[in-house]
């Protein structure tokens, strides 16, 4: 069999363990996913051996330190990865709730209930850890999903694989609800993407490049979101002490994730006093400043004039551009511009300045006094959290399990017939 065969197999035994997995009973799926718990426990040992080889092949290759750090394994990561499963275990699953019962003036009952996606292809870099996250949110909304992920990751990626289709086993499911593409060539994914009669639809999660390679091949429909240029914009009456903290976590508690803080907006008004503060805390902590000529003499020796070229750019380091603004119009105007509809976030003690934020400044989650870091599906409350979307069709931000279903009408009637 050859590759391309090899992959079509995959999708297409996928395709029909979607159909079983559509119509299973929250019990079953809850079994599953709280099985899967006890065997990442129980396999502590298997996947940190599963890990190592990885580690080491990555080492050899030269991986950089920051995409190691994302392929390690540790108990500790086990062990959130356990609690994932059983916390998605216990949330309400959203599958066959009818919503929105109405009845029309010809006598019938018209609602929508909420259906699986079918088929979810994920394409991934590094992380092991999104192989349990996607399975299990993919599960408990009643779908079935194939998983690409780095080739970095490919023995740690198997092996949990393998957990999964154990416990679905086990808890009466088809072991192909959860199928791993079973190569690291990367033909494998441009054979995948051209496969829209067995795949649903297509979730990349990786850097820009990754996710516009897929949009471009993909013949499927694609969550994504390109990156995230996340902006905080501090207004003339914030509470400056209260600001500099959330900008300080904003950008150096994580700066190599899609919801840290990559542009610092700031009023005229407070410029003066407010961007000393910054450049001694976030400069102590390493951040180098790319500032506009009005902020660069306010922010020290670690800042250097910014180009065009710097705002709009995801940094994902100590990084930080920094712009003086006149106004709140100002403020917006820049947003619409260099935004990537991830995160943005108003730091004010007016309330009409912050609910003019809300309304007017476009992006899957806005801030009022408090960090963009928060934008995440485990913080919303959505349990584990498949990807977040910039894109408003199907979902917009993070995406949990409610936002891997989709809906259909459902007619009740007795008998009516349309004049």
């Amino acid at each position: 069999m050859n590759l391309e065969q090899n992959i079509i197999q995959t999708a297409a035994e996928t395709k029909r363990a979607s159909r079983i997995l559509a119509s299973s009973e929250s019990r079953s799926k809850n079994m599953a996913l709280n099985t899967l718990a006890r065997m990442l426990r129980a396999s502590e040992e298997k996947i940190l051996e599963a890990n190592i080889i990885d580690l080491n092949a990555a080492k050899e290759k030269g991986l950089d330190e920051a995409r190691t750090e994302r392929l390690k394994i540790t108990s500790k990561t086990i062990e959130s990865m356990a609690l994932a499963c059983e916390e998605v275990a216990a949330m309400d699953d959203p599958v066959g709730a009818i919503e929105d019962m109405k009845k029309r003036p010809s006598g019938i009952m018209v609602g929508r209930m909420r259906i699986p996606l079918g088929v979810v292809a994920i394409i991934y870099e590094s992380r092991p850890n999104v192989t349990i996250d996607s399975a299990i949110l993919c599960l408990k909304a009643g779908n079935a999903v194939i998983l690409r992920g780095g080739s970095e990751a490919f023995n740690s990626n198997r092996c949990l694989a393998s957990l999964i289709s154990q416990a679905l086993k086990e808890s009466g499911l088809p072991e192909k609800g959860v199928s791993v593409l079973p190569t690291t060539e990367r033909e494998a994914v441009r054979i995948m993407l051209k496969l829209d009669e067995y795949i649903d639809v297509v979730i990349p999660r990786g850097g820009e490049g990754l996710i516009r390679a897929v949009v471009n091949d993909a013949t499927m429909p694609v969550l994504k979101h390109y990156k995230g240029v996340c902006h905080i914009y501090v207004h003339k009456d914030a509470d400056l002490n209260q600001a500099l903290e959330i900008v300080y976590n904003a950008k150096v508690q994580r700066p190599g994730v899609c919801n840290a803080l990559e542009c610092l907006l700031v009023h005229k008004d407070i410029a003066g006093v407010f961007l000393p503060m910054v450049a001694q805390k976030l400069g102590q902590a390493g951040v180098q400043f790319k500032a506009c000529q009005d902020s660069l003499y306010m922010l020290g020796d670690t800042a250097s004039p910014a180009t065009e070229l710097d705002w709009g750019f995801e940094y994902l380091s100590l990084k930080l551009a920094v712009k003086v603004v006149g106004s709140q119009s100002q403020a917006h105007d820049h947003i619409d511009r260099y935004g990537s509809n991830h995160s943005e976030a108003i730091l004010t003690s007016d309330y009409s300045r912050a609910m003019r934020f809300i309304r007017e400044v476009d992006a899957s989650a806005i801030f009022v006094n408090s960090s963009t870091r928060f934008n995440d599906g485990g913080e919303f409350g959505l349990g584990a959290e498949i990807g977040i979307s910039t894109s408003k069709l199907h979902a917009y931000g993070p995406m949990g399990v409610r936002e891997l279903t989709s809906a259909k009408f459902v007619v009740l009637g007795d008998g009516q017939i349309r004049a």
